[in-house]
């Protein structure tokens, strides 16, 4: 008989990190954010929503890659350098920006990086319908009620959501008659990184590029427009919402797009193509926001708000040398598993596919940065925890900027007095996976 392959694509289920400033409840109605203890954050985590803005210091184009720096950031990879796409940009001394990159050009499917440009999508329809009517734009993302659906199925990610009943906060997959606000949504997507809202946020990005400036239409117009439309028909309406923003700031939607909705149902519903990124256009999206250019300055400040990590860190951002940096972040894992004698599949451990996508502003210290810099980095490296592997880049990265500037290190750490640290083990160095 023959041998059956099982291939076994899993989703990440572990607690992960929760965004947005922890003062932003009365500005957005995220309802969980009335239970966020500051007192539990590290120091990066406590900024204001007054002090998480765009710095104003974006670029208007990338320069030439620094060959000395691309080559420490390749070092630090170790042997597996070629499996590994990094991209770093240093703003720190916006007169004399430096931009370092190896396999920048490397295209390959970023996971739920990919929600990062469904933002971008949502506030370039937005600013599209209300040019000049910021209050209209938040009206919108406040005094709207979504409704789940059928949408969401199958998701296992949990979300923070308060129970309508007993009003107390827990964690929890959202289900089918789930209500929340559009801010919440875009909360749930961004921070606790569900597919299931992902996935209704696609469809207010439809319903948005559908019925305009009468969104949200009455429940019954919206149901029955979305029974009665195709999945062609929807999929036309999804692609140029999500393509046009790309496409009029320059970008390549061959080499970076997300092309599809994040649940089996919504790819049912929604016909859609493959979706790929690479880290040179990744870090030309952050640094938009940095320029106010991420759409518009509005839309800017919102969407750093949205990545900005108030709760626990994970991956890329969770290294403790970035505990009293302000981390912009988001992060996208796909890996899958075969049968292999003495091999057991484990979460980020994939033995056919491995792959891990970070994103990150890092701005140190938070209260007064000396250093910003942007970080894309993607990887498939078979076997290993990647996430683990994450955590260790970011801390010698870290490194690496400090020493570009000459700068006694920030946060104590037993590497830090050698400006360019040894490459990464891939074991796992730290106690605890993020």
């Amino acid at each position: 008989m023959t041998r059956k392959i099982l291939i076994l694509l899993l989703t990440v289920v572990t607690p992960i990190g929760w965004s947005y400033p922890i003062d932003g409840h009365d500005y957005t109605h995220i309802q969980r954010l009335k239970y966020t203890n500051a007192l539990r954050l590290p120091p990066g985590a406590r900024l204001p929503l007054s002090d998480v803005l765009p710095s104003g210091d974006g670029i208007t184009s990338l320069p030439d890659a620094d060959s000395k720096l691309s080559a420490r950031i390749k070092s630090a990879l170790g042997d597996h350098a070629s499996n590994y796409s990094v991209a770093v940009l240093d703003i720190s001394d916006h007169d004399q920006p430096l931009y370092a990159a190896h396999n920048e050009n490397h295209i390959a499917n970023i996971g739920s990086v990919g929600k990062f440009l469904v933002l971008f999508a949502l506030f370039d329809k937005l600013a599209r319908l209300y040019p000049d009517d910021i209050e209209a734009r938040e009206r919108v993302l406040r005094d709207s009620s979504i409704t789940v659906n059928d949408w969401i199925v199958h998701d296992s990610h949990t979300v923070p959501i308060v129970d309508a009943d007993s009003g107390e906060p827990a964690r929890r997959k959202l289900h089918i008659g789930d209500r929340g606000n559009l801010w919440e949504f875009l909360d749930w997507m961004a921070s606790a990184s569900s597919n299931a809202a992902a996935s209704m946020v696609v469809q207010q990005v439809i319903l948005l590029e559908h019925f305009g400036r009468d969104y949200p239409a009455e429940p019954s117009v919206t149901r029955r427009f979305l029974e009665q439309s195709s999945p062609g028909e929807l999929g036309e309406l999804w692609l140029a919402a999500m393509q046009r923003p790309l496409e009029a700031a320059g970008f390549d939607t061959g080499r970076i797009r997300q092309g599809s909705p994040f649940t089996a149902t919504a790819k049912r519903y929604v016909s859609g193509t493959s979706s790929v990124g690479n880290v040179r256009d990744l870090v030309r999206l952050l640094n938009l926001i940095e320029a106010e250019r991420f759409v518009d300055p509005w839309s800017s400040r919102e969407t750093k708000r949205l990545l900005y990590m108030t709760e626990r860190r994970i991956r890329y951002a969770s290294h403790p040398a970035l505990n009293n940096a302000a981390v912009y972040f988001k992060s996208g894992s796909y890996y899958s598993c075969e049968p292999e004698p003495d091999f057991l599949c484990r979460k980020y451990r994939g033995n056919r596919i491995n792959r891990l996508a970070s994103i990150a502003i890092i701005e140190s210290p938070a209260d007064s940065p000396a250093l910003r810099y942007m970080v894309a980095v993607m990887s498939n490296v078979l076997y290993v925890n990647s996430a683990v592997a994450h955590q260790t880049l970011a801390m010698r990265i870290h490194r690496l900027i400090e020493a570009q500037h000459q700068s006694q290190s920030l946060q104590e750490s037993p590497e830090a007095a050698s400006p360019y640290p040894s490459p990464i083990s891939h074991e796992d160095t730290l106690s605890g996976t993020p």
